[in-house]
């Protein structure tokens, strides 16, 4: 079993999720029983979104440089690469790649490419979500009625 690893700077890597090698579902790691977000079809390189109906293709890997793109309209996008050893990098215009993460007793490349595509882009959606939400927050010292525009 592929255990997937997210990066936490300064303290061990955090243990979100795991790959079944029997039939390729992508699995969270929750309190409860852990949830299946996904899968990998390991023939053809590619990561799928579970979803109501037919799953949804989120983007491939590619086998020989281990390069991920993402699926768009148009050319497919590269987001970034997963190495040999399971280390998975976003990658950055003009600038050294992003550690994500890892996974651990990785069998196929293509375990890189679902962690990137389900666990560590979404992780890094939340986080500046929260941030902007936290910009947008009055903060304690400022009075919300007066701070609004509609008075």
């Amino acid at each position: 079993m592929s255990k997937i690893y997210s990066h936490v700077s300064s303290a061990p890597d955090d243990y979100i999720g795991h790959i079944d090698p029997n039939n390729g579902k992508v699995f969270e790691t929750r309190l409860g029983p852990d949830k299946a977000i996904g899968r990998v079809d390991v023939q053809e390189g590619k990561v799928y979104s579970r979803r109501f109906g037919p799953d949804k293709y989120l983007g491939r890997v590619d086998a020989k440089n281990g390069r991920i793109y993402g699926h768009r309209v148009g050319p497919d996008e590269y987001l970034g690469r997963v190495e040999e050893n399971g280390k998975v990098y976003r990658h950055v215009s003009m600038g050294q790649d992003d550690y994500l993460g890892r996974v651990h007793d990785m069998k196929n490349l293509v375990e890189g490419a679902a962690a990137m595509l389900l666990f560590f882009l979404k992780l890094e959606e939340k986080e500046e979500q929260g941030e902007k939400e936290k910009a947008e927050k009055p903060t304690s010292g400022e009075d919300p009625i007066a701070t609004r525009k509609d008075h």
